[in-house]
Formats: C-alpha cells, sequence, structure tokens
C-alpha cells in the first residue's frame, strides 16, 4: 500500500470514529440575547399586555437574535425588591409604579401620587409629556434610564362598608403601596395605612389584616378581588401610572442595530398599553358591575368635595418634600386649580 493510499484510509477510518458533531462543521449558533421583563401585576392587565407586545415585537424584529422573558405577578421580584435588582442588572426592565421610584432620590415624582392632581386622562398624558420626561433625566446617575411613561387609569376605593364620607374610612386599615402620598391620603382620611406588597393582596383582605385598598379596575378584576371586597366607590381619586425603566448600563452596551430595535419596540408597546388601558379598566368594571359581589358606589358631587378639602393637605406635605416649585410644575402641567 502506498503511503498516499495509507494515508487516504486512515483518513477515512478516523472519519468514521469522529463524533458527529465534529464530521459536520457547521458554525454554532449564537445564543440569542436574553431581556428580563418584572412586573407585579397579571397578564390581562394594560401593563401585563404591555409587556407580551414587548417581548412579541424584540423577538420578531431581532430576527430571534434576542428572547424577552417577561415575568408577571411578582413571580421574580416583588415591589420592594425590583428596583434594586434592575440597578443590580439582574432584571433589564422594569414597568413599576411611580410611587415606586422614591429610593432612587428623585422625590419629584411624589407629584404624581398627588390627590385630585388630574381632571382625566389627558391631564396626565399632558404632566408626562412635559414634566414627567423632565424628572427621567434625574434619573440617568442612579444607573436607571426613563423610557416612557404607561398608562393604567384613574384609582378607586374598596372595603367591605361604603365609602361614602370621609368618616366612613375611621378605624379601616387600607393597603397601601410603598408611598409617602399615599400614607399621608390615607391618614387624612381618618384610616390607618399599611403597606403591603402587591401580590400579598388578596391574602391580606381574605385574613382582614387589611380591610380595603385603592387601585384601578382593571387590577381590582384580575387580582380577584371582588371575592374579598364588598364594596367599591368610584372615587377616581388619584392615578396610576408606570415608569417603564431599564438598566443604563445594559441599554447603552446594546449594538446599534439591536438598539435601534429595542427602542422601536417600546415606542410601539408603549403606544399599544396606552391605547388599551381605559377600554380594559372600562371592561374590567363592567364584568365586577355583573358579578352581584360587589356593591359599586358613585359618590355625589358634595361627597367629593368633601375629600378635596381632607386630602388638600396632602399637596402641602409633598410641597415641603419636593419644594415648592415642583409642586407648582406640576399644578401647571395638569391645569390644576387648587380649591378654596
Amino acid at each position: 500500500m502506498s503511503s498516499i493510499t495509507r494515508r487516504t484510509a486512515l483518513a477515512a477510518g478516523a472519519s468514521l470514529l469522529a463524533p458527529a458533531w465534529a464530521q459536520t462543521a457547521s458554525p454554532t449558533p449564537a445564543k440569542p440575547l436574553v431581556i428580563k421583563f418584572s412586573h407585579v401585576v397579571a397578564p390581562e392587565t394594560p401593563k401585563g399586555k404591555g409587556a407580551l407586545r414587548f417581548k412579541e415585537l424584540m423577538e420578531i424584529r431581532s430576527g430571534g437574535r434576542v428572547k424577552v422573558e417577561v415575568y408577571p405577578n411578582s413571580t421574580l421580584f416583588k415591589d420592594k425588591d425590583e428596583i434594586a435588582a434592575l440597578r443590580r442588572g439582574e432584571v433589564q426592565l422594569l414597568a413599576p409604579s411611580l410611587s415606586k421610584l422614591r429610593p432612587l432620590g428623585v422625590k419629584e415624582f411624589e407629584v404624581f401620587d398627588l390627590p385630585f392632581l388630574f381632571k382625566n386622562r389627558n391631564a396626565f398624558s399632558d404632566t408626562a409629556r412635559s414634566y414627567g420626561r423632565t424628572l427621567f433625566t434625574k434619573l440617568e446617575p442612579t444607573g436607571v434610564r426613563g423610557l416612557a411613561f404607561w398608562d393604567n387609569g384613574f384609582l378607586l376605593m374598596s372595603a367591605n362598608r361604603r365609602l361614602r364620607d370621609v368618616d366612613d374610612f375611621k378605624g379601616l386599615k387600607m393597603r397601601i403601596q410603598s408611598s409617602a402620598v399615599a400614607e399621608a391620603e390615607m391618614r387624612a382620611l381618618g384610616a390607618e395605612p399599611r403597606v403591603m406588597n402587591f401580590s400579598e393582596l388578596f391574602t391580606g383582605l381574605q385574613a382582614g389584616s387589611v380591610d380595603g385598598t385603592e387601585g384601578t379596575a382593571s387590577n381590582f378584576l384580575t387580582q380577584r378581588l371582588p371575592e374579598v371586597q364588598k364594596h367599591l366607590t368610584l372615587s377616581n381619586h388619584g392615578y396610576l401610572a408606570y415608569a417603564l425603566l431599564v438598566n443604563r448600563a445594559f441599554h447603552d452596551g446594546l449594538p446599534a442595530d439591536l438598539r435601534a430595535v429595542f427602542d422601536s419596540a417600546i415606542a410601539d408597546a408603549t403606544q399599544y398599553a396606552n391605547a388599551i388601558a381605559n377600554t380594559e379598566n372600562a371592561w374590567a368594571l363592567g364584568k365586577i358591575k355583573t358579578s352581584a359581589r360587589v356593591a359599586l358606589y358613585a359618590p355625589l358631587a358634595a361627597e367629593l368635595d368633601e375629600w378635596r378639602r381632607a386630602l388638600m393637605g396632602v399637596h402641602q406635605d409633598v410641597a415641603t418634600r419636593v419644594g415648592p416649585a415642583a409642586l407648582q410644575a406640576a399644578y401647571q402641567a395638569a391645569g390644576f386649580v387648587p380649591p378654596r
């Protein structure tokens, strides 16, 4: 056997003994970039649906180069933990309520929680586009970047007794998220505020550790609160909205082409989430009305005036923390005129 023939035979034998992956020399596909999006509400809410729309758009537009993992209902992080996790890079995207931005040191966001500040959705949108965008720039040094405001809707009050007059709140333990404004609000109404994770609200109401809460119709329905609350007051006393936040180092580190895809998916998901918020809450309220488990009450104008007078002290409390200039900027953007 010639040396050439022998080398050919040895090569053939070696190829038969080689593992399958070595015989088909093809480049190993790159693993997709994973983006974790954590939030605390149900997938069926406006925020939940907005997160899923972002996932769909991002994965399609990136051609499979990105995988988005959405974690609803506090399955990854709870209310009190998610901001710190975002700063550490353990999650890339969050949409916390504006009340939760206090740990980032931008106290001016408190103005968005002020009772009766927004007379309608447009007043909120105007304030978010102007004053809210200014506040986003103050988040940058914390390692967090504000991308957009996601709408939900007006807050309602629930309890196991009808909440009509201010006196009706006396003695009630009311669940709130961590918010200095919400705490002052409940105390001004005569109730005892209790900070509680959103994921623990149903069991807290069921066990009686809290007597009531405030929230939007969509959150009220998807958290099964009609099973543990008898009365819902259509007070529209505050507005619930979210700040869509990204870890700044992650956002800055995206390749230019993927960052363009990311930003476009964020913009379109934002438009979608804000477009459906009003419809979703109206649908949820309709479902609550037909459930026959909860008695709905629409306060009279005179009753809401009593609430406003009781709660105006909260506006002054906020002014002492964020400064009169910040309060006046919010008033101007929202078109709010304090009652006399």
